[in-house]
């Protein structure tokens, strides 16, 4: 009963019906999958490849490294309410649709994108050697830093401050809140991000490892190794040895490899981001232990979404954490709004998405703008 008041207030709070479903996008897969199948041909105007530098003590090659990252602004500069730096989750980019719809939502409610690409995707595959990791902050401090530079460039043309923003769909949402986890300032005084929603994001690692491997999930692991590996593999700065005796035998992917994801975090991601095996990895880099100790003042006022039926991410962790918070009484630093379906990212409702809508209101709620 407390979880369900807990998302009534929510809703009430940014003025939005709760989320219903939409034919023929019933049950958590459609849900899901839903994007795969539609292309709303979006076109994202005024965009602006932006490159963020990576500092040599962090870079993964002998070469400068750095990331790409998309900048969408308003057509009236003057008029943008905050900049938003957008987090694609695993195995995916900038360019994926359902990023690509919500930057366009928050376009038309005068908000400022960047949408950056994470180490090993593309596009900018080319400019970063390795692949990144459910915590890589060293990767998202710098980008952090130019989206501020951004901000602070925006902000001179309206003559008042502009806010920063942090909106990280699935994995993206668990990297930016570890971010903020791990370095509570960029500069004296000033939070890392000044908000943060997280959709659909993992907030225990092991207990999302254990629920993509069931049988149900088959298609979806199967599909997320097969662009893992790819990526891997296509890096075009190379890869170690050692690493691709572990993905291959001669062209064939291994089966032991590509049987599941902790299989593949154990085999690269987890040495490669310097954790000493893959039970290390994720138990450092899940959020949920450091936001159930004291380190939840650390992070800006953040909004979790996520559905009870998500096939991805169970919500074990986020109620925990709710149960947590509000014995704290630090539910005004968290909202978790949780509903009873919408699968993993989709929120697929009448009208369009109902999770862009949410996200888009918490913004300009949060912004002191109210939606119209």
């Amino acid at each position: 009963m407390a979880k369900l008041e807990l998302k009534k207030k929510v809703i009430e709070e940014i003025v939005i019906p709760k989320f219903r479903q939409r034919f023929p996008w019933i049950g958590a897969d459609l849900q899901t999958l839903r994007d795969t199948f539609v292309d709303e041909n979006l076109y994202l105007y005024n965009s602006e490849v932006v490159q963020i530098a990576i500092p040599p003590k962090y870079s993964r090659s002998s070469s400068d490294e750095h990331l790409i990252a998309f900048l969408n602004c308003p057509l009236h500069t003057s008029q943008v309410k905050g900049l938003i730096l957008m987090l694609h989750g695993l195995g995916g980019s900038s360019q994926r649709r359902g990023l690509r719809r919500m930057a366009a939502s928050l376009l038309a409610a005068d908000f400022a994108v960047l949408r950056l690409n994470l180490r090993g995707a593309n596009p900018g595959r080319e400019y970063a050697a390795g692949t990144y990791a459910a915590n890589c902050s060293s990767d998202i401090f710098p980008a952090i830093e130019k989206a501020r530079e951004i901000a602070n460039l925006l902000a001179r043309k309206k003559d008042l401050p502009i806010p920063l923003f942090g909106v990280g769909l699935s994995l993206g949402g668990t990297i930016l809140l570890n971010a903020c986890l791990d370095c509570k300032t960029l500069s004296p005084g000033r939070s890392l991000l000044d908000g943060l929603v997280c959709i659909s994001s993992p907030l225990d690692l092991e207990e999302c490892s254990l629920s993509i491997e069931r049988l149900r999930n088959r298609f979806y692991q199967t599909w997320l190794l097969n662009r893992l590996v790819r990526q891997t593999l296509e890096d075009p700065f190379g890869i170690a040895d050692s690493e691709r005796d572990q993905l291959l035998i001669g062209n064939v992917f291994k089966t032991s490899i590509t049987s599941s994801i902790k299989a593949f975090d154990s085999a690269i991601t987890a040495p490669r981001w310097g954790y000493k095996n893959v039970d290390d990895y994720y138990r450092r880099a899940s959020p949920i232990y450091s936001l159930n100790s004291d380190s939840l003042e650390m992070i800006p006022k953040t909004l979790l979404i996520q559905s009870l039926d998500d096939p991805w991410v169970p919500s074990q962790a986020i109620e925990n954490l709710y149960m947590s918070i509000k014995k704290r009484k630090l539910d005004y630093k968290v909202e978790i709004l949780l509903t009873k379906n919408g699968g993993h990212n989709g929120f697929h409702s009448l009208g369009g998405c109902w999770g862009d809508e949410v996200v888009k209101r918490w913004l300009l709620k949060f912004a002191n703008i109210t939606a119209n």
